[in-house]
C-alpha cells in the first residue's frame, strides 16, 4: 500500500469514520474502473476520495479539506461546493442559463472577462451578440438602409435641396449609448434574480475549483457542483506581418471612433460581407478580398447572388488572393496602409494602399488558457471546440458547453439563449427538453438581405440525392422598388422540397428586403413539416415579398425563365 492511501486511512481512523475501501489493483475489472473514475473526476491517481457522493480528491486534497474543516462539512451531511452552478461567460447564453437556474432556485455565480483586443477595444456584459456583433451590425446595417430610403425618397416626391452626408461618429455615439443601456440592463437583471456577477478570468485549477482574476489583479477562488462554458469565440487573425499591430476586426469597428474611409475586408464570411455591405453603404470605398468562396457553409447559389447584387453596387472583389504583410504608411485616425498580398491560383503578388483593413476571416472558440485540460475536457483537435453529447455534456460529468463553444452546432445568439434555458431546466427541475438544431432560421444581413432555413441545395442533393429533391424557384421585384425603378431581377427565392417525403420543404432560401422577417414564419411551419401542397394552399398577403412563396410554380428543373418581364 502507497504512504498516500495509507495517509489517508489514517486520517479517517483518527476521525473514527467508517470508510469503504476498493482496492483497484486487486481486481479484474481494476483498470476499467479507474479509467471510469478519470472521466468522472480529472484524477488519475489513488487514492481518490469521495465523501458522501462529493468528490474530495487525492491524499493532498483530503488532507487540505480537513484542515479547512470542509471534510467536517461534508462528513456531517454539509455541502461541498460554493454555488451549485458557475456560468463562465456573459454572453447571451450564459446569461440565460444562470437566470433560468436562479429562477429554479439554484445559486449561481457568472463570471464574465473581455480581454481586450490588440487595439485596445473591450466592452461590457453581454457577449459578442450584444456589444460587437448582431446589434451593433444590424443598427448600421439600417444605417445603410436609410441613406437608400433617402434616394428613393425623391422618385415618391420628396424635395430637399442640401446635400446629404452621413456623419460616422454621430451613428457610433448613439449605437454605443444603446449598447450601455443593454450593458447597464443585464447587470439589474442579474442582481434581480439574484444572480452573483463577476467581472472577472476565470479558469480551473482543479476539479470543480475556479481561479478568478479580476481587472486589478486580486484573485479569488471559488467552488461549484456544475459549470457551463459559454465564453464563445473571438475574430481569427491572419498570422502575417502587421496584421495586429495595424488592422482591425469586427471587435473593433463598431465602436472606432473615427470613420475607417477607404478599406480593404479580408475574407469571404457573412461578417466580411455585412461590414463590406453597410460601410460600402455608407459612401465609402471599400473592397473585399476573398481567398476562395463566399458565405462557406450556406448554399452557394444564393452565395453567389448575394456577391452579384454588392458588386453591382459599389463594393469591388479581389478574389483568388490572400494577404501576406501589412505596413503602415502613415499613422493616423484614419492612418494610410500598404496591404501586400499573393494569388492562391498563380505566382502574382499585388499590392494595394487603404486607410483601414478589416480582418473577417473566421472565429476561434475561447477554450485556450481556461484551464480545461487540467479537467480533462475533450476538445475537438481542429477547431478548439468542446465535444458535447445531445444534452450539451462534455466528457466530465459536470462541465456543460452552450453557444459558439460547442462542436458542430448553429453560431447563433438564438440557438445559445434556448439551449441555455433547456439545459438550466434540465439540471435543476424535472424536464428532460432538449435543444432542437434542426431547421434553425437565420439571416444574413447584407445590403440585400439573404434569410434561410434547413438545406442548402448542395446539401441537400448530397442527402437525397438529385432525382428526389425539387426546387421550386422566383424572381420578384419588391413593389417599393417600382417607382424608383430599382433592380427588377435582383430579388430571389426558393424552395426545396423532398420527393419521396411528399414534397417536404427542406430548404427555404430567400434574398431581398427584410428577409429574417419572411424566414421567421416560414420557419415555424418548416418546423411543422410543411409539404409543398400545404405551402400551395395558403392565401398571400398582397402585395408583399413574402407571397411569391405561395405561388412558386416554376421548377429549376424545367429550365424555364424566371426573370421578370414586366411589372410585380
Amino acid at each position: 500500500m502507497d504512504p498516500a492511501t495509507s495517509g489517508v486511512k489514517e486520517l479517517f481512523k483518527a476521525l473514527d469514520v467508517d470508510i469503504h475501501v476498493v482496492e483497484l489493483d486487486l481486481l479484474e475489472e481494476g483498470n476499467g474502473m479507474q479509467d471510469v473514475l478519470h472521466e468522472m473526476t480529472g484524477q488519475k491517481t489513488v487514492p481518490n476520495v469521495f465523501v458522501n457522493k462529493a468528490h474530495v480528491g487525492g491524499c493532498d486534497k483530503t488532507l487540505q479539506a480537513h484542515e479547512d474543516g470542509l471534510l467536517k462539512k461534508l462528513l456531517e451531511g454539509g455541502e461541498m461546493y460554493d454555488y451549485d452552478l458557475i456560468v463562465i461567460g456573459g454572453g447571451s447564453g450564459g446569461l440565460a442559463a444562470s437566470k433560468e437556474a436562479a429562477n429554479l432556485g439554484r445559486k449561481v455565480l457568472v463570471f464574465d472577462y473581455v480581454v481586450p483586443t490588440p487595439m485596445g477595444t473591450s466592452w461590457g456584459l453581454g457577449g459578442t451578440c450584444v456589444n460587437v456583433g448582431c446589434i451593433p451590425k444590424k443598427l448600421m446595417h439600417q444605417a445603410a438602409l436609410l441613406g437608400q430610403g433617402l434616394s428613393d425618397s425623391r422618385k415618391f416626391g420628396w424635395e430637399f435641396d442640401e446635400k446629404v452626408h452621413h456623419n460616422w461618429a454621430k451613428m457610433k455615439d448613439a449605437i454605443q449609448n444603446y449598447i450601455g443601456s443593454l450593458n447597464w440592463g443585464y447587470r439589474v437583471a442579474l442582481r434581480d434574480k439574484k444572480v452573483t456577477y463577476s467581472n472577472s478570468y476565470a479558469e480551473f485549477v482543479e476539479p470543480h475549483k475556479i481561479k478568478a482574476s479580476n481587472k486589478r489583479g486580486k484573485v479569488t477562488f471559488h467552488t461549484g457542483q456544475k459549470f457551463i462554458i459559454a465564453t464563445g469565440e473571438r475574430p481569427r487573425y491572419l498570422k502575417i506581418p502587421g496584421d495586429k499591430e495595424y488592422c482591425i476586426t469586427s471587435d473593433d469597428l463598431f465602436s472606432l471612433s473615427y470613420c475607417p474611409k477607404k478599406t480593404l475586408v479580408v475574407g469571404a464570411s457573412y461578417v466580411a460581407l455585412e461590414c463590406a455591405g453597410f460601410l460600402c453603404s455608407l459612401g465609402l470605398d471599400v473592397t473585399v478580398m476573398v481567398r476562395s468562396i463566399l458565405l462557406r457553409g450556406f448554399d452557394q447559389e444564393m452565395a453567389g447572388k448575394v456577391g452579384a447584387y454588392m458588386e453591382s453596387h459599389g463594393v469591388k472583389f479581389l478574389k483568388k488572393y490572400v494577404p501576406i504583410k501589412v505596413e503602415q504608411l502613415e499613422a493616423g485616425t484614419p492612418g494610410r496602409l500598404k496591404v501586400t498580398a499573393k494569388s492562391t491560383i498563380s505566382t502574382e503578388v499585388i499590392d494595394g494602399e487603404y486607410n483601414t483593413v478589416l480582418i473577417a476571416v473566421g472565429r476561434d472558440a475561447c477554450t485556450k488558457n481556461i484551464g480545461l485540460e487540467k479537467v480533462g475536457v475533450r476538445l475537438n483537435e481542429k477547431n478548439g471546440k468542446i465535444l458535447v453529447d445531445n444534452e450539451e455534456r462534455s466528457n466530465i460529468p459536470y462541465i456543460f458547453g452552450i453557444g459558439d463553444v460547442i462542436d458542430g452546432k448553429p453560431e447563433l445568439t438564438p440557438v445559445a439563449i434556448q439551449a441555455g434555458k433547456l439545459l438550466a431546466r434540465r439540471l435543476y427541475s424535472s424536464s428532460s427538453v432538449k435543444c432542437d438544431y434542426v431547421n434553425v432560421c437565420t439571416t444574413v444581413f447584407t445590403p440585400l438581405e439573404y434569410g434561410c432555413c434547413g438545406l442548402s441545395e448542395e446539401n441537400a442533393i448530397a442527402l437525397y440525392g438529385e432525382e428526389h429533391i425539387e426546387v421550386y424557384h422566383s424572381m420578384f421585384w419588391p413593389l417599393e422598388w417600382t417607382v424608383p425603378g430599382r433592380d427588377k431581377n435582383g430579388c430571389y427565392g426558393k424552395v426545396i422540397c423532398a420527393k419521396l417525403d411528399h414534397y417536404r420543404v427542406v430548404g427555404f432560401h430567400v434574398l431581398g428586403p427584410n428577409a429574417g422577417e419572411i424566414t421567421q414564419g416560414f420557419g415555424a411551419a418548416m418546423k411543422c413539416g410543411m409539404t409543398k401542397d400545404q405551402l400551395n394552399s395558403v392565401i398571400g398577403i398582397h402585395p408583399t415579398n413574402a407571397e411569391v412563396f405561395t405561388t412558386m410554380e416554376i421548377t429549376k428543373r424545367s429550365g424555364i425563365d424566371i426573370s421578370k418581364k414586366g411589372g410585380c
